[in-house]
């Protein structure tokens, strides 16, 4: 009964999904979970948010993620409040002069192996303020000309569970750079 038990906790797929629901990107979580490591130790992500001049509108979807509907936290998904704590970087928003620095050091202080999703149209590609002189790096407002940039979400604002797909996809990339770590 015990060994059952912890087989089900460690060693098969618990995490359920409708794969059959008319949105598609419900269907595109359900697929990355089923892809997903069984390692006990590579189903957690820890994020930390750093709004980086965003109009809010990625952070009341970031709210909604967290919600009974979707759950993120039955997926192993954590919002961390230090940069220490955390795998992941959520930057949202398009940078502005006075939060890129904020954003580097953010980044910095956080542990290898780490990575960084661009969430929503702003920090995708600077929109809808593109060229204006309080964006950093002279004008350009994206996150990728300031940190490297593993996974992007575009939507303005993108839904919760494109956001969970995308958090979902870098925890991927995670779980791959740090068996590259192992081997090193």
């Amino acid at each position: 009964m015990i060994i059952e038990t912890l087989k089900s906790i460690f060693v098969c797929y618990t995490d359920h999904v409708s794969e059959n629901s008319p949105d598609p990107d419900i269907r595109a979580v359900a697929l990355l979970l089923k892809q997903r490591p069984l390692s006990r130790f590579s189903r957690s992500i820890h994020v930390r948010m750093v709004d980086c001049g965003s109009s809010n509108d990625v952070e009341l979807e970031e709210g909604l993620m967290m919600s009974p509907r979707v759950d993120a936290e039955r997926f192993g998904i954590h919002f961390v409040a230090s940069p220490r704590h955390a795998d992941v970087l959520l930057a949202t928003g398009p940078v502005a002069q006075n939060m890129r620095n904020a954003l580097v050091r953010t980044y910095e202080a956080m542990a290898e192996p780490r990575a960084v999703v661009a969430a929503g149209d702003g920090a995708c590609t600077g929109w809808p303020f593109k060229g204006s002189y309080a964006l950093a790096d002279n004008g350009s407002g994206r996150v990728e000309d300031v940190v490297p940039v593993a996974v992007k979400i575009p939507g303005n604002p993108p839904s919760p569970y494109q956001l969970l797909a995308g958090i979902l996809k870098v925890g991927m990339i995670l779980d791959q750079k740090r068996r590259e770590m192992r081997k090193i």
